[in-house]
């Protein structure tokens, strides 16, 4: 494996790979960068595959652009297009995981010329909704309940990287251990927060390292986020309603290309995207597997490296 910055149409974006053949892109979630699929770039590669994993658009060594407007999906799926481009191939593979899983989606989805596979990991393809932006839909929804405030609706205070930029550490280790499947069910994040309580102080102090990450590994992750800081991740969670308003042109749309769906069976984010899971069968049309891992949280790619690889391996050799 190798890390180099590859130069495309404004946005020079760092890259993690190996390997040579057909191209598989590997899109991280938040708050990871390219460096969580390093099972799955070895892996891949050793299996003939040009396995690339890129750090997005705001995170580690890519480029990050201010303001929420530059963090729509329409950026984040051309940022895709131009590094297929950049790296030589005309067609790919697109793997994504966590938020990475809406991008690599929306590539399939926009351009199935190029994307002509792709596998979704812990978060389902969720359909444009008709009547109305995301946001205001969550308010209601979780008020109605008497849930609180999913932490995706905190996000939208311009403000809500700030306690996180403060202390990146402890508020990777404890967002990392809140959706992990190892630790105990009590302790594990709902994604909803109670009025007055942010993100990190919902989560407890004996936050510890999940078992799969090591002292090194998670020295990397703080690096990145001390130097890059969380306000550019959390643009993309601000630019939720944005992306509503700029893709009426997808509305009903479905992806017709070979798709892959996997999920921890403990995940947290079931608690308020697994409606969608049911679902899949009407939007993907050529849907060739949908796998849920047992025992495992959110971070399934690492907490089950070998169980996702032979997913993976065995969705691409059949298509």
């Amino acid at each position: 494996m190798r890390t180099r910055r590859i130069a495309t149409d404004g946005l020079t974006q760092s890259v993690l790979e190996a390997g040579g053949g057909p191209l598989v892109l590997l899109i991280h979630g938040f708050p990871e960068l390219g460096i969580s699929w390093q099972a799955q770039v070895e892996a891949l590669a050793e299996a003939g595959w040009h396995a690339v994993a890129p750090d997005m658009r705001g995170y580690g060594g890519t480029d990050k652009p201010k303001g929420v407007a530059q963090h729509t999906l329409l950026h984040l799926v051309g940022d895709m297009v131009d590094l297929v481009r950049a790296l030589g191939h005309e067609t790919c593979v697109v793997v994504g995981h966590d938020w990475g899983a809406p991008v690599a989606w929306h590539c399939a989805l926009m351009r199935p010329d190029i994307f002509q596979a792709v596998a979704g990991l812990s978060v389902p393809f969720q359909p444009r909704r008709p009547n109305g932006p995301p946001i205001p839909a969550m308010k209601a929804i979780t008020k109605r309940a008497g849930l609180g405030d999913l932490y995706i609706v905190r996000f939208q205070d311009p403000d809500a990287h700030r306690p996180m930029d403060a202390d990146p550490g402890t508020a990777l280790r404890r967002m990392f251990w809140a959706y992990d499947g190892a630790t105990d069910a009590a302790d594990r994040h709902t994604g909803f927060l109670a009025s007055g309580v942010d993100m990190l102080d919902s989560i407890s102090d004996r936050a510890v390292l999940p078992p799969w990450m090591t002292e090194e590994h998670f020295g990397q992750y703080v690096s990145a986020f001390a130097a890059g800081g969380f306000e550019g991740p959390l643009d993309w969670y601000r630019a939720l309603d944005l992306n509503w308003s700029l893709t009426a042109w997808l509305q009903d749309r479905r992806i017709t290309v070979p798709s892959l769906f996997i999920v921890g069976q403990n995940d947290p984010v079931r608690h308020y995207a697994g409606a969608h899971e049911k679902a899949l069968g009407d939007w993907l049309t050529d849907l060739r597997g949908q796998h849920e891992i047992e025992g495992a949280g959110h971070w399934i790619q690492q907490e089950r490296p070998e169980v996702v690889n032979r997913l993976l391996l065995d969705f691409l050799a059949g298509l």
